[in-house]
């Protein structure tokens, strides 16, 4: 049997009163909640305000975004995304719909830590720590390498594996490192600290295989990229597959795609190596032997430049002149007496024509007087010229080479290097000389300087 009271002692809720009651209710209790689930049914009117629903695998729970809200963040919610939305509770009280008023939303999971990425990485560049300028030059052949990474891990092996092959002979340090993992930064950058403050290798390898970004997230952490950029010895990445990029890549002097990779930039191919050095090997004698070649070219031609400038040579040259001069000379003398002659002859047959007896013979003694001096004085002169072609005959056979060398002297010349010996400081035992005689020379070895 139902009883129904009468309506004033009952409370009846329009509608209008129920939705907002309960609206009252929903927002007093929940405040605000933060709600993760997958965007769908996203709905964009002109209005600029987003609806959609927020969906799992078992419920879904339809949402509002206005568009004044939507300024306080870069994320675009799309079809399939799924986020973290903060949000209050609330009822749409025309329709009676339960519903959440969003605040703000994020991408869950990868999403955010992409965003988180980004964010860093802008913060980073802007500060200037990815500047190519405070890259730091790797050496061509480090005497240590480092290596910072998971001692257990693959990417130990391969690095290990690579620098075996390239070139065996570098020694590794291994400062071991957790690479995955809430504490892996830590360790990461206070093995970095640790190998700076030894500073017992001049390059550093840092790296881990590859993963999720999640896995990687220890080389996107600020305290990483810090301690990277602090550190005094230049820093390879290899971390992860060759599309895996990390703030710790940016900020590194080189960033290699993998840990193989990596250890192939921290030392040159020994093989390389060896064939450069045989071809310098080879250049280097062809090199010396053009040089000698040249030497040998150079030393031709001065002695044959010695061979013109010798004493012996220019006193030939000047005898010949002497002799020279000397005909020129007679010639000169017989020109001149015929010349005389001819005039006497003239002046005797003028005179004969006058018969001037007393002036012809006057003339006439006068004649043999000058003939006499005129002879005197060509014999004088003759004599002083050849007087003076002695003395500087014996001048020039006094100060020649020849002559010491005739006296007994010889004369001692450095092999190879042509160079006159004037004194013992010029020689050291082994050496080897040339000496020349006034007839032949021979060649010596130093034993002993006294």
């Amino acid at each position: 049997m139902t009883i129904i009271l009468p309506s004033a002692q009952r409370k009846i809720y329009t509608v209008t009163q129920l939705n907002r009651e309960t609206s009252q209710l929903l927002g007093d209790h929940f405040l605000t909640v933060l709600v993760e689930g997958e965007i769908s049914n996203l709905s964009t009117p002109s209005s600029g305000h987003l609806y959609f629903s927020l969906k799992d695998t078992n419920a879904q729970v339809r949402c509002a975004l206005f568009k004044n809200q939507q300024r306080k963040f870069g994320f675009k919610p799309e079809n399939g995304k799924q986020v973290i939305v903060k949000a209050q509770v609330s009822l749409y009280e025309p329709r009676g719909d339960y519903q959440l008023i969003v605040e703000q939303i994020e991408e869950a999971g990868d999403g955010a830590l992409r965003r988180a990425f980004d964010a860093l990485k802008l913060k980073l560049l802007t500060e200037g720590l990815f500047d190519s300028a405070n890259k730091k030059n790797l050496p061509v052949l480090p005497k240590t390498i480092g290596v910072i990474t998971s001692p257990s891990g693959a990417a130990i092996r391969d690095i290990l594996t690579v620098l075996r092959r390239r070139f065996a002979a570098v020694p590794v340090m291994i400062y071991p490192a957790a690479v995955q993992g809430d504490n892996a930064k830590h360790e990461i950058a206070k093995a970095i600290a640790t190998a700076n403050r030894q500073a017992l290798c001049d390059v550093i390898i840092l790296g881990r295989g590859g993963g999720s970004l999640e896995d990687l997230w220890a080389f996107n952490e600020e305290i990483v990229a810090r301690a990277i950029f602090a550190s005094d010895i230049p820093i390879i990445t290899g971390i992860g597959h060759e599309t895996d990029f990390t703030i710790a890549d940016f900020v590194a002097d080189l960033r290699a795609p993998t840990p193989s990779a990596a250890a192939e930039h921290a030392v040159p191919d020994q093989q390389a190596w060896l064939a450069q050095f045989v071809y310098l090997e080879s250049r280097l004698h062809q090199l010396l032997q053009r040089k000698l070649n040249q030497t040998q070219q150079t030393l031709d031609w001065l002695s044959r430049r010695l061979q013109q400038q010798h004493p012996g040579q220019k006193l030939a040259r000047n005898m010949q002149r002497m002799d020279e001069l000397e005909s020129r000379l007679h010639q000169a003398m017989h020109a001149r007496l015929r010349q005389h002659a001819s005039l006497l002859e003239a002046r005797t047959a003028k005179l004969w024509q006058h018969s001037p007896i007393i002036t012809i013979n006057s003339h006439t003694q006068r004649q043999h007087y000058l003939n006499k001096r005129l002879t005197s004085a060509m014999r004088y002169r003759l004599e002083q010229l050849d007087q003076r072609l002695l003395n500087a005959s014996q001048t020039l056979n006094a100060v020649s080479p020849l002559a010491t060398l005739n006296r007994g002297y010889a004369m001692a010349i450095h092999l190879p290097s042509g160079q006159i010996i004037r004194s013992t400081d010029q020689l050291k035992a082994g050496d080897l000389i040339r000496t020349r005689l006034a007839q032949g020379q021979f060649t010596s070895q130093i034993k002993t300087i006294d």
